[in-house]
């Protein structure tokens, strides 16, 4: 497993805890914007952070949910993770 969360990670996350498809090719062009616009609101961040702390046993700084685009959440949810995860 990488120690870095990549966009096409994310898409299947966002499947995964919030219920929502978006295909990487559309993550990858849409990285900027904002995760509204993909249909992704608070309580999906919640369940995407909620997964990250269980694959990687350890809490994430609570602010990640606040996060508002795609590279922006991955910048913080790589930086806060260990190297070697």
């Amino acid at each position: 497993m990488s120690d870095r969360i990549t966009l096409d990670e994310l898409a299947g996350l966002m499947k995964k805890a919030a219920g929502i498809t978006v295909t990487p090719e559309r993550l990858r062009e849409h990285a900027d914007g904002e995760f509204g616009e993909l249909g992704i609101d608070s309580l999906g961040m919640l369940g995407i952070v909620g997964e990250l702390e269980n694959r990687f046993g350890m809490a994430l700084d609570l602010d990640m949910e606040r996060c508002r685009t795609p590279r922006e959440f991955l910048d913080r949810v790589n930086s806060a993770l260990p190297a070697g995860a």
